[in-house]
Order: C-alpha cells, then sequence, then structure tokens
C-alpha cells in the first residue's frame, strides 16, 4: 500500500506522495509541479516518510558499490535482491536516500540490471566491456568538445572570414585537413553539403547555419574540404559514375549502304560521343536531300529494357567540367557513337528541302555511312578554303542550312546569340575557354533543327504518339540589338512545355518540332527513336497516354540535369577566379535596375550585377574590378573601374 509522504518513481523520476482521493494520487515533483496519477503509473521504492527531496541527494561512493558489486560475484554472481536488500547492504540501512541510491544504480545499468524486485549483478565480463564503452564515449564526447572549440577560435581569425584559399588554416598538427578527427567530426557538415541531410550537429553546435552552402565554406576554411571539390551534381540528386548496364551490339538487319556519300561529324575538339552527322544530295532544280545521320541505340534498346529505364531514371547526360556522367554506359560508346570506326549504323532523316528553305518530305530508315568527324575550325577553313569535293559538300550543306534558317527567320523564329565557355577541369586546374563563331556550328544547328521538324511532322502524318515539344515567345516592348538585345529576347522565351502533342514552336518558327538527334544524350530523343523503330518494324508503338507518362517522369530528371550543370559551371568559375583578386574584365552593360547595372562578362560567360560608379548605356562596354570571390555561395563581386582607378 501506498501511503502519503512515500517516495515514488514517476517516469524514471523520484516523487513524493501528498495524498489520495477517489482512486487517484497526488504526486508532488523535483520541480515542485503537482500531478495526478493512477496506481499503476507510479512505483513504490521507499514508504517513506520523506519531507522534501533533500532527503534523497546523498548517493553512494563509488569504491563502495564496486566493492558490494564484487562482493555479490563471489557469494553467488546468480543471486537475486531485492530493491530494500540492496539498499541496506550498501547503505547499511533502508532508508529513502539508499532507495533511491539503489534504483539510480539500477538505471545506470553499469553494475547491476533487473528491476526493483528482481536486481541482481552484472557479470564480470559484461560490467568490463560497458565501463570501457563508456570510457571510449567520454573520451569522444572530450576529443569533440576540443575539436569543435579549436574551429570556433579559428573561425574568429580575420584572416579566414573568406573561403577562397586552398588550404586549410589551422596551425595545430593535430587538426591536419585529413586527419581522423576531421573525418569523423565532420561527417554530418558533408553530408550536410552535399545535399543529402537537411541537418548538422556540427553546425548547429558550432552556433552556423545548417545550409548546404555555409556547410561548404566550413569544410573549405577547416581545409577538409579543397577547392575541387564540387558539391552540386549531388546537390540535385545526380548519379556519381555513368550507367554500369550496357546494351546489346546491334543486330544484323537490312540497312540502306549510304557509303557513298560524304557526311561529317562535326564538333568541338573535346568531344567524344559524335551522335549526329550530316550529308547532301543535289536533285532536280529547287530541290535538294539533306541527310541528318545520327546514331542508332534504338537498334538494340527496347522499351522498358534495363537500359531504357536507366536512361529513362537519369533524364539526360550529365555534362560536367570533371568529366561527363552518362545516361548510357561509356560501353555504347563504340556500339553507337559516329565516325569511331570504318563504318557506322545509323538511323538516317532523309529530308527533302526546297528551294525556300522548306522541309517538303522525310523519310526515315536504318543505314550503314562512313563518317568523317572534323572540328568546327577545320570545317570552315574547308568551307572557306577548300578545293575538295569534301569542300564543295560542305559548302552545299551550309547553303542549305541558309536557307533554313531564313525561312525560319520569317516564320517569326527568335534567334538569341549571347556568348558562352566551355570549362575543364583536370589535374586540379581550371581552364576556360570561349566558344568562337563558327559557319560551322550554324551550318548543324539548322541541320539538327530540320531534322526535328521532319521527324515530327513525319510522326504527325503516321498518326504515331511522338515527344514533340513546344514554345511560345512573350515579346514585350522594343528589342534593341547587341548584347543587350539578345539578353532581352531570352528573357521573352517562355519554358518550353514537351507533349505527346503536336504544338507551335515559336521559338524556332516552326509549326511542329521534336529532338531527334541526341539519343546518347537525352532521354526524350532516344523515346523518340524508340518509337520511329518500332513503326518501321511493325510492332507495337507507344501510345499518347505511354509517352506521356514518360515524358512527365524524366522532365523532372532533365530539370534537375540542367540545374546541376549550371550550378558546377558556376562553381568551377568561381574556383578560376579565386585566385584573381583586383583582376579587370570587359564587360557589356545589358540593362539599368535602380543604381545597379546587369553586366555579361564575355571571356567568362558570367552575368551579374555592379553598382554604378558613373552611368553607362545597354551595349556600352564597362570594365569591371573583381573585389572577392565566395565559392561556397558560387558569388564573385565586381565593382566598376573608373579612370582614377
Amino acid at each position: 500500500m501506498i501511503n502519503e509522504n512515500a517516495l515514488v518513481i514517476y517516469k524514471n523520476k523520484p516523487a513524493i506522495v501528498k495524498d489520495r482521493a477517489d482512486g487517484k494520487f497526488t504526486i508532488i515533483l523535483q520541480n515542485n509541479e503537482q500531478v495526478k496519477v493512477r496506481d499503476k503509473d507510479i512505483e513504490l521504492i521507499h514508504p517513506g516518510p520523506v519531507k522534501d527531496f533533500k532527503q534523497i541527494e546523498s548517493g553512494f561512493s563509488e569504491k563502495i558499490i564496486r566493492e558490494t558489486w564484487e562482493l555479490l560475484l563471489d557469494d553467488n554472481e546468480d543471486a537475486a535482491l531485492s530493491l530494500k536488500e540492496l539498499a541496506s547492504l550498501i547503505g547499511g540501512e533502508f532508508t529513502p536516500s539508499s532507495a533511491f541510491g539503489v534504483f539510480t544504480l539500477l538505471k545506470d545499468g553499469l553494475f547491476f540490471t533487473g528491476d526493483i524486485d528482481t536486481i541482481t549483478p552484472r557479470t564480470k565480463q559484461e560490467a568490463e566491456a560497458e565501463e570501457l564503452k563508456r570510457n571510449e564515449k567520454l573520451r569522444e564526447t572530450g576529443e569533440r568538445s576540443k575539436y569543435l572549440e579549436q574551429i570556433k577560435t579559428c573561425l574568429k581569425n580575420p584572416e579566414i572570414q573568406n573561403d577562397m584559399k586552398d588550404t586549410h588554416n589551422f596551425e595545430n598538427a593535430d587538426f591536419a585537413a585529413n586527419n581522423a578527427l576531421a573525418a569523423r567530426y565532420l561527417q554530418d557538415v558533408e553530408a550536410l553539403a552535399y545535399g543529402k541531410s537537411i541537418k548538422s550537429r556540427t553546425m548547429k553546435d558550432l552556433g552556423l547555419s545548417e545550409t548546404p552552402e555555409d556547410a561548404h565554406s566550413l569544410l573549405l576554411k577547416t581545409g577538409f574540404w579543397s577547392t575541387f571539390v564540387n558539391p552540386h551534381p549531388s546537390r540535385f540528386g545526380m548519379p556519381s559514375s555513368s550507367v554500369g548496364i550496357c546494351p546489346d551490339a546491334p543486330l544484323r538487319e537490312d540497312r540502306r549502304d549510304l557509303r557513298r556519300l560524304a557526311a561529317f561529324a562535326i564538333d568541338s575538339p573535346w568531344s567524344n560521343d559524335p551522335d549526329d552527322a550530316v550529308s547532301i544530295e543535289k536533285i532536280d532544280a529547287g530541290k535538294t536531300f539533306l541527310y541528318v545521320h545520327v546514331a542508332d541505340p534504338a537498334a538494340s534498346i527496347a522499351f522498358d529494357s534495363p537500359a531504357e529505364k536507366e536512361a529513362r531514371d537519369r533524364g539526360a547526360t550529365l555534362y560536367l567540367p570533371e568529366g561527363a556522367v552518362r545516361m548510357l554506359s561509356e560501353d555504347a560508346l563504340p556500339l553507337f557513337a559516329l565516325g569511331l570506326s570504318e563504318e557506322s549504323s545509323a538511323l538516317t532523316f532523309k529530308l527533302t528541302i526546297d528551294d525556300d528553305g522548306a522541309v517538303i518530305d522525310t523519310e526515315i530508315f536504318p543505314s550503314t555511312v562512313r563518317v568523317d568527324r572534323i572540328t568546327y575550325e577545320e570545317a570552315d577553313n574547308q568551307i572557306e578554303n577548300g578545293k575538295t569535293e569534301e569542300a564543295d559538300a560542305l559548302r552545299a550543306i551550309y547553303k542549305a542550312a541558309e536557307k533554313i534558317f531564313k525561312r525560319r527567320i520569317a516564320h517569326g523564329a527568335i534567334n538569341i546569340d549571347l556568348p558562352d565557355v566551355h570549362i575543364t577541369v583536370k589535374n586540379e586546374k581550371v581552364n576556360v575557354e570561349p566558344f568562337f563563331f563558327f559557319r560551322s556550328v550554324f551550318l548543324v544547328r539548322e541541320c539538327m533543327i530540320a531534322a526535328g521538324e521532319g521527324a515530327g511532322t513525319w510522326a504527325c502524318e503516321k498518326g504515331l504518339a511522338f515527344p514533340y515539344i513546344s514554345q511560345e515567345v512573350d515579346l514585350q516592348g522594343e528589342i534593341i540589338g547587341g548584347l543587350a538585345g539578345a539578353w532581352q529576347l531570352r528573357k521573352c522565351m517562355r519554358p518550353r512545355v514537351l507533349s505527346s502533342k503536336p504544338g507551335h514552336h515559336q521559338g524556332l518558327g516552326l509549326d511542329t518540332y521534336s529532338q531527334v538527334t541526341s539519343p546518347l544524350r537525352r532521354y526524350t530523343d532516344l523515346l523518340a527513336h524508340l518509337q520511329i523503330r518500332a513503326f518501321l518494324r511493325g510492332e507495337k508503338t507507344l501510345t499518347t497516354d505511354e509517352i506521356s507518362a514518360r515524358l512527365g517522369f524524366c522532365e523532372a530528371a532533365a530539370i534537375a540535369v540542367v540545374q546541376a550543370e549550371r550550378a558546377s559551371n558556376n562553381h568551377w568559375l568561381m574556383v578560376y577566379l579565386g585566385n584573381m583578386k583586383d583582376s579587370v574584365w570587359e564587360a557589356a552593360a545589358l540593362e539599368k535596375k535602380g543604381n545597379r547595372m546587369q553586366v555579361i562578362i564575355p571571356s567568362l560567360a558570367l552575368e551579374t550585377q555592379v553598382s554604378l560608379q558613373k552611368d553607362v548605356m545597354p551595349n556600352e562596354s564597362i570594365k569591371l574590378i573583381l573585389k572577392s570571390v565566395n565559392i561556397s555561395r558560387s558569388e564573385a563581386v565586381f565593382i566598376q573601374k573608373t579612370e582614377n582607378k
């Protein structure tokens, strides 16, 4: 029976019974809070009387606890005692203080286990193992606290308030960037910086914001990360390696022999996955056959095959300055890429182009081609100075491209030319190379657009569900020329729309459009090829709803790829600029916003805002001085250079 002033346990805490009424006890807790509880909610450990909690404050010495435990082990390690018996043995008598002391020992669990009715000593092996574990935890806690205090002290150093440097800033040898302590105590910070977690105990304990940017900054300042760690792909959920599943090699089949035609895969010198090539053939006056040969992975990849599912999950190949993470296996390139061997298998889009640049007929078929891989620069030299049949063919393709472009412009197409750069990272060196304007870049673009128009029209005529692309343009106000005008036009472009039904692509000036020329790089192109291939074989094709479902699934993945690429490129630009403080850059003014100007630095393809020291007009050239770089936030601060600076 539980009487008034008895000592009880409520939710593992001591309480004193005040009174009992209506089948409930009123108990007092250590914080003087009064609570009404039922009999089953409390455990009696001493009948009292207990006037206040001071009576249970004294505990047992560690020496007497250990001696009693050893004594019980020597007598019989299986011996069981009640709480009252053990309290009397350790404390000499059964008092509220000794009763609560034994309860505390029981909950601690180092030397004794069980409940208040049956308490047994833990074996020597169990106790020693637990003690070792606790000592290790205490040492760990002490090391962690010391480590975090060192970080706090170092972060107060004004010399390391920015994170531009590539070396760690801690003088203590124990604080070396790659030591075991950093690896242990900064794991949660890394997870936050990579976007794999939304919380970090370490960041919280340091009084820092639990954001990926601040976590990145801390890792740079401690030197645990160098500036050559790019966390952005991980933040967007990107895989770190290319697909491992390789599709089968294409089976033998009837292919149209087009080896007689000169076929050119024109690309940048660093490209290693050529998936399109162009040829031309003159026919009667006013008409031309323009051939766009495309890599043919759908020759062996089937709907819902492992390779197709992997590509669908990824949406597109992720192109990073440090390397490509492919939606198809690296081993698939020798099987399908064009021009890697003497002969290549392709899916050819034969476009009949009239004198006005219109695609008036499209035929699609598997083919065998002989592809010559050349760079944009080499193609331009051939177009401008070549005396060979191949040069004549390139000039003819260029003229056809001009007609296609003029027709699109006449139909309201929007042409936007803004600076772009190619960024590469190798051996911890960042290289930024501006894209130069080549005629052959224009040539390839127009041929690929024509193939997309022809494929879309062909699918419409066949009644084939297909991945179509449409886009609206919201032109507002007068568009000026130059870079400022191109920037204005880009702001007018609404996001593209992927659909299983055709729609007007206002940006390209086309009534119907799809993308079919990069099936090794984009899933939507591969999906188009799968539909075409199934139709040509007389096999079952996907329905409109099935195409829509696949488009909806892959588009989210493809958007994440674009975001990861943009964030990564910006990161590497910041690393590139990291040691260039006070360097001067030529920029073009784009648009005035209050006392600030939106500008672009063409040699970096970097858009930013600067405060104006003197007024400038759109398209006016201005000089900027780089004042600071924040790598973790991918921010660079420039100021306008004036004559006296």
